[in-house]
Order: structure tokens, then sequence, then C-alpha cells
């Protein structure tokens, strides 16, 4: 029996693939894994404690991120069609909205508990659905709509302790800030990608997003990078071999079943984050923070499944862009 699949890592329809291929169980387990190991990275991030400029750390996410992924590609035989786009300038806005969205994010990781920021981050999707109706026109009909509205109070929630709770300090304020505009690029990142995906292979926006990052990050080591020791060096290069494992892992996800299945799984990085921030950091969620993440999760579910009712397929976008990083 064959089934028609979109192949996510070179953008082509094939004419019919092996039903085999067709493995949830699989695709599952890649996310999920996935999510894990950008999970890990962000907690080495974590653990740099804003020692580094985020223009360096950003480097050695896109520089080193990039590494494994070219291995991949050229292992396929696809090295040249990676590269190859008549889209540059399209690759390089979609660089500097993600660029700008993994520079607030890692300055909010530096401020604010692991699942305080990620739960604040799964707002991106939300988020998208509004930019999707206000930039590219886009039809949103009242199911999403209510989704987007319960799932901004659900953040509104998650941000109350850090806003206008008893105290809150100047440095977690600054952070959920931080974070909420990083979701805001993040989604626009979407919409950027949305837009790149009715002509280009998956592989070359991940390689194109990577290289133009990598290139812009370089360019703030004259304003304050700092030569790092042994350690943190072993680190920085650790954040983005393992951002580049990560996104190997995440594309390779959506090979297996439908954005549907997968997608919702982005959310079990919320587990992870929680049990590294308790073990690593010492860091307990307060209960705003899990009542809030569990109605922007609902929410975001919602979201998933009404679109794959549309018959919305963005398998191709999600396995270029996640809700916890750009």
């Amino acid at each position: 029996m064959a089934s028609e699949r979109a192949d996510t890592t070179t953008g082509q329809t094939p004419v019919a693939k092996d039903f085999n291929a067709y493995n949830p169980r699989l695709g599952i387990a890649l996310k999920v894994v996935s999510a894990l190991v950008f999970t890990g990275m962000i907690a080495m991030v974590k653990l740099l404690d804003g020692a580094y400029p985020v223009g360096e750390v950003i480097f050695a996410r896109s520089f080193f991120g990039m590494l494994p992924v070219l291995l991949v590609i050229a292992w396929q035989g696809q090295l040249g069609e990676a590269f190859s786009t008549k889209r540059p300038w399209g690759h390089i806005s979609r660089a500097i909205v993600g660029g700008t969205a993994m520079s607030l994010w890692f300055a909010a990781i530096a401020r604010l508990p692991l699942p305080d920021a990620t739960a604040i981050s799964f707002s991106a999707p939300l988020v998208t659905v509004a930019l999707a109706a206000i930039i590219l026109r886009e039809k949103v009909r009242a199911y999403r709509w209510s989704a987007v509205v319960v799932g901004f109070l659900g953040i509104l929630i998650i941000l109350s302790p850090h806003l206008s709770g008893v105290a809150p300090t100047e440095e977690a304020s600054l952070g959920a800030m931080l974070a909420f505009a990083s979701a805001i690029f993040m989604a626009l990142a979407m919409i950027t990608v949305r837009r790149l995906t009715g002509t280009e292979r998956t592989s070359t926006i991940v390689v194109w997003f990577a290289a133009v990052t990598s290139v812009f990050a370089l360019m703030s080591a004259p304003f304050g990078w700092v030569m790092p020791d042994l350690n943190d060096a072993i680190i920085l290069v650790a954040i983005g071999l393992s951002g580049g494992i990560g996104q190997i892992l995440l594309t390779q996800s959506y090979r297996y079943a439908d954005a549907s299945t997968i997608a919702p799984f982005e959310y079990t990085t919320m587990l992870w984050t929680v049990l590294v921030g308790w073990i690593v950091f010492a860091e307990i969620p307060t209960l705003e923070v899990v009542g809030g993440a569990a109605i922007v999760i609902g929410a975001g579910v919602f979201v998933i499944f009404r679109e794959h009712q549309l018959g919305l397929d963005r398998s191709r976008e999600r396995s270029t862009v996640t809700p916890s990083k750009a």
C-alpha cells in the first residue's frame, strides 16, 4: 500500500512512498526526544548565567548547530540543493526575525525560571493565528479566535506574579516581558516561514537561517565578546551541536506522521523544563505557572486540531520553527 506524503527534508512530494514510512510512533518518539534535546540546550544557555553577550551565544548556537545539519544533508546528497534559492531576501528577513526572537529568548532565560519562560513561549502559535489573519489575510473563524482569547488569558495568569505579584523583582519582570516579546517574534518567524514553504525546501530554510544568523551574530564580535575558558567553550559548542541535533530530530519527526499527530508533543517541553529546572536549578513552578501553562497548552492543541480539520498542513512550518526556539 502506498501513500503520498510531503518530504519535509527536500520539500518535494514524491509520487508514492511505502506505507511503512508512515510511522506515527516513530514520529512521536523523535519529536519527544527533540524536545528533550532542545531543553538540554536551553539549560546550557542558562548555565552560562549571562556571562557572555547574547550575540556570542547566538553565534555558537547557529554556527555549531549548522554542522550536524550539513552533515546529514551531505549524506543525503542534497548539499547543493540546500543552498540553492531564488528568494535570498526572504531567508534574510526570516533570519532577522528569528534571530531577534532567539536574542530575546536567551535574554529571558537568564532572568526567569525555565518553566516560566517556556510556558510564556507557548503563546507563539496563538500569536501566529492572529498575525496570519492580519498579515497573510488567512481566514480565521470563531473557533480559533476563541482559542487565542482563552490562551492569552492563560498567558496573563503566567505573567501575573512577575508583573503584579507580591514584590516582583525587576529582573523577573524584565524576563517575563522579554519572553513574551520573544514569543511575538517567534510568531513572526512562523509567518515568514509560512511564506517560504511555498517554494523552498525545509533543508534550505534551516541552512539559510543558521548561516545568515551566524553572520549577523559574528558582526557583534567587536562589541564586547568575551574569550571563554575551556569549560565554557565546551558548553558553547555543545549548545550549538545539541541545537543542530534537535533540529534534525524535529525535521525527521514530521516525515512519519501529520502535523496534527506530531505537533502536540511539542508541549512535552514543559515536562522536561520542569524536571531540569527542579533538578539542576532548584526551580519549582508556581501554581500560576502550572495553571496558566495548562490553559495555554490546551488552547494550542485545540488550534492544531482545528487546523487539521480545516485541512491546513503545517508540517513543513512546524518542522522549522517551534514555540520553544526560533
